[in-house]
């Protein structure tokens, strides 16, 4: 029997609900707070306290403090999906809307979830690493492109000589941070054999430098269970489909699902494999004879990419050229 706690996270405070007392509460979204709730439960639930299982939804860097304390003390959780909650609340008819409510309507969630999924949270230090970085990396870039366009936009005119030079220190300043976040990254990957090895293996796909490899590897490493069409949706290039009745047909579309740093460091990578390598020219030749949209075309060899890498670091091996051939519908 498990004694199940809803949680409601939002980015300064969670909304908890204890069904033994009946009690709602609110605490501060920190480690302090969330170690000084988990004091409480265990003098209310005393030698029934490893039944405990939290039910909250995963909000990305809200939920990170409550997931990595829940796996420090190995606490299971069932982390519902968003849409699934939302489905159960509605299913219950209940209509008011409020972060105690919610965690109320959490606690009474545990009936959706499959046996795997009430379970320690597992955290992989060397991926979460690697995506701060790597975030870090994706705002030093977006940075130095708008940089880059003032100084365009100054020059263009011959503008103020002291800002015009401010901004390229800037913008040289700005290049050097890239560079020392991508070498902090890398000895994240060196550090470990099974990291090294897979990256490695990525950079042997043509197309894929040195920030592509990097963002795959955070992937693969991020969802190590993860199928090949399940990569393919969480990176967001999985195919949407609207279709109701006879008036309703609307144009297949990706899903944009998942962080852009993916879609974005590949993009490059695609129009260079498209260029020299054989098997993703001939099967972006084939997909543009069969009517494709050029763009759509582009979507689909990034998504085959995408495909392969997981292949290489799933087996261990580099890309071999002739064997990859019938997986892009060579002969």
């Amino acid at each position: 029997m498990f004694n199940c706690i809803g949680l409601d996270i939002s980015k300064e405070l969670i909304a908890v609900h204890i069904p033994i007392n009946k009690v709602d509460i609110e605490i501060d979204n920190s480690i302090k707070s969330i170690k000084g709730l988990y004091s409480k439960l265990k003098k209310l639930y005393k030698n029934d306290i490893d039944n405990l299982v939290f039910i909250f939804e995963p909000t990305g860097s809200y939920s990170f403090t409550l997931t990595k304390f829940c796996n420090e003390k190995r606490i299971k959780c069932f982390l519902i999906n968003p849409k699934q909650f939302s489905n159960h609340s509605k299913a219950l008819g209940e209509r008011n809307k409020t972060d105690l409510i919610d965690a109320q309507v959490l606690s009474k969630s545990l009936h959706l979830a499959k046996d795997n999924e009430i379970k320690v949270p597992y955290i992989n230090k060397e991926a979460e690493n690697i995506k701060e970085l790597m975030g870090y990396y994706k705002f030093l870039s977006k940075q130095k492109t708008k940089t880059i366009n003032h100084l365009e936009s100054l020059s263009s005119k011959e503008g103020n000589s002291y800002a015009i030079n401010e901004l390229k220190k800037s913008i040289k300043n700005l290049k050097k941070q890239e560079t020392d976040v991508l070498i902090k990254i890398k000895e994240i990957i060196y550090s470990e054999k099974n990291l090294l090895n897979g990256y490695t293996n990525i950079k042997t796909l043509s197309g894929i430098g040195e920030i592509g490899a990097i963002v795959l590897l955070h992937l693969f490493i991020k969802y190590p269970k993860a199928n090949q069409r399940q990569i393919s949706a969480l990176i967001g290039l999985d195919p949407i489909v609207k279709q109701s009745g006879t008036s309703v047909h609307k144009k297949e579309k990706i899903s944009k699902a998942g962080s852009k740093i993916y879609r974005g460091s590949l993009f490059m990578g695609v129009m260079t494999a498209i260029r020299f390598d054989e098997n993703f020219k001939n099967f972006f030749e084939r997909l543009k004879l069969n009517g494709k949209h050029t763009t759509l075309a582009q979507i689909a060899v990034m998504r085959k990419m995408v495909i392969i890498a997981h292949s290489l670091y799933k087996n261990d091996k580099q890309y071999d050229k002739e064997f990859y051939k019938k997986a892009c519908g060579g002969l």
